[in-house]
């Protein structure tokens, strides 16, 4: 704004010089006009006076600048100063001249193609009658001024420096309270008059902006907080994938460290479940993908953002679905190993009961058939209490109430039940500890603890051991059941735990049994708030740990 100011108050100076220049030439070439026609007036007065008293010899020996002319009353030169009279053209057309014989003198102003020059001409009559002309030549502006051409340079020049410092200092003095608002507090600036409309615009503008920019920072905070609180990813990009936003969930989901200003989101992730779901978000799709890293999936949600019906960007929403994978995966093996279990007794039933059908079945073996049908029986009625209570815990729906339970009397009703099966086998069952009571439910408790126990005698060797100890370990009720059988393999300790999981499948049959006595177990201990622990050594045995 200075250089403008400067600029202008420069080319002003300028302009109004070079103005004043030829206003003032104009001016005194009108004045010298003026002044050489007086001159030659007097001069022709002057040579007049010598005509009437010497006649035609008053020309010998005249000298002068001016060019003297006697012309006759017919318009014949008599004489002139600067050119022979006889060669000279009539001059009774001149206009001089005809003003003179007319009127007494006469004056005019022409280009002279003789001499290629203005001249100025004064005619008088003379008594005589004759008319005396004196002429001068006037030069042209131009070579007025070319003629005064190093003094108006010079003047010229010091002129426009003294311009320009000046219009310089005055720029910087008029700009010098503009430069000093307070675009902060403009109502608070010592500025000209004529600004203060501008101050005050300024002034509820900036009020206008700073509400605003409050507006925006409590959006922007409530928005960062509920994205970096969201437990989903959540990325939004523009039409050339650039990264525009993000949560921090997102980078943790995507396995991404920092991220760097306008970087490409598929930068952070180069699965092909991710690439598509960017792809055709950005053409205008709305669509889901599933993409895997190290192990874990995710479902990705992708929506396009239009604006003026263009695609300006996407939003990608990501979500960790690994646990909801793992439920589909057990539902679905679930499925499967309990239409197995399923299958196999109702499988024996219905053949048993087709041989009986048929009459293959002598009278004598029709007991041992029917044994078979209510054996098979008996396991499918089994599976179906273990399913339908293992529902029951997951759902946390058991339908009675907790109550307090002495897990030491209930250890030994268990023990009892299993007398007869350890004994089968050569089994020593002990029960050690005291009485310890807690708050559950004596039905699962019970089921939790025979589960133990059966599984403890199962895989027991011949003539082992069975302990139960029942005590209070740091104001925790403790139930712990120990064998020294055949032990788990350590591959095996993590996933006994799960639905018909069995470590030795091929032994099964004779082992009997529905598989999920051990998930009856660990979701008993969750319905209970107790935690299962689990330690076995091949070959030396098996202790499982319930702390309430």
């Amino acid at each position: 704004m200075t250089a403008r100011i400067f600029r202008s108050i420069f080319l002003v100076a300028t302009a109004v010089l070079l103005a004043s220049f030829i206003l003032i030439f104009g001016m005194l070439y009108e004045h010298l006009g003026q002044q050489i026609q007086a001159e030659l007036q007097s001069e022709a007065t002057y040579i007049a006076q010598g005509l009437a008293q010497s006649g035609a010899a008053y020309f010998n020996g005249l000298h002068g600048t001016n060019r003297i002319t006697w012309v006759a009353a017919d318009g014949t030169v008599l004489y002139d100063s600067d050119s022979e009279a006889a060669a000279m053209e009539n001059h009774a057309d001149r206009e001089e001249i005809r003003e003179a014989l007319t009127n007494g003198s006469g004056q005019s102003t022409r280009y002279s193609t003789t001499f290629d020059e203005r001249r100025i001409y004064f005619a008088t009559r003379l008594e005589d009658g004759t008319v005396l002309r004196v002429s001068s030549a006037q030069h042209s502006v131009w070579v007025l001024i070319m003629g005064l051409l190093s003094p108006v340079i010079v003047i010229f020049v010091l002129a426009a420096i003294l311009s320009g410092v000046l219009a310089s200092a005055l720029a910087k003095r008029i700009l010098r309270p503009v430069n000093a608002i307070d675009l902060e507090h403009p109502e608070q600036s010592e500025v000209y008059e004529e600004l203060s409309p501008l101050l005050s615009r300024i002034y509820n503008q900036n009020r206008v902006i700073d509400s605003q920019i409050q507006e925006l920072q409590r959006k922007q905070a409530e928005f960062t907080a509920i994205t970096e609180n969201m437990s989903e990813g959540f990325l939004v990009i523009d039409g050339r994938t650039d990264l525009l936003s993000y949560n921090t969930s997102a980078l943790w989901l995507l396995g991404a460290e920092a991220v760097s200003k306008r970087q490409s989101v598929l930068a952070l992730n180069r699965s092909e479940g991710f690439r598509k779901a960017v792809e055709l978000s950005l053409s205008g799709e709305h669509n889901e993908q599933l993409f895997e890293r190290e192990g874990r999936y995710f479902q990705i949600i992708a929506n396009p953002v239009c604006h003026e019906e263009h695609i300006a960007g996407a939003v990608l929403v990501i979500l960790d679905i690994t646990e909801k994978h793992a439920r589909e995966s057990m539902r679905r093996e679930f499925t499967a190993n309990v239409s197995h279990e399923l299958k196999t007794p109702l499988t024996s039933i219905s053949g048993t009961a087709e041989i009986i059908k048929n009459g293959f079945v002598k009278p004598e073996d029709i007991p041992h058939f029917a044994g078979n049908i209510y054996d098979e029986a008996q396991r499918l009625i089994t599976l179906i209490g273990d399913i339908m209570r293992l529902s029951q815990l997951d759902e946390d729906s058991i339908p009675l109430e907790k109550a307090p339970v002495n897990l030491y009397d209930l250890a030994g009703s268990v023990l009892g039940r299993l007398k007869t099966a350890a004994e089968k086998r050569g089994i020593t069952l002990t029960l050690l500890g005291g009485p310890v009571s807690v708050n559950g439910v004596s039905q699962v408790l019970d089921e939790m603890i025979f589960n133990l126990c059966d599984n403890a005698i199962k895989y027991n060797r011949e003539n082992g051991h069975v302990r139960v100890s029942v005590s209070e370990e740091n104001g925790h009720a403790v139930v712990r059941v120990a064998d020294d059988g055949i032990g788990i393999p350590a591959a095996d300790r993590e996933r006994v735990f799960e639905r018909f999981y069995r470590v030795d499948k091929s032994h099964s049959k004779e082992i009997g049994g529905t598989g999920l006595g051990l998930s009856i177990v660990k979701h008993g201990a969750a319905f209970h708030n107790a935690q299962v622990t689990l330690e076995s050594e091949l070959g030396k045995g098996t202790t499982v740990t319930i702390t309430f």
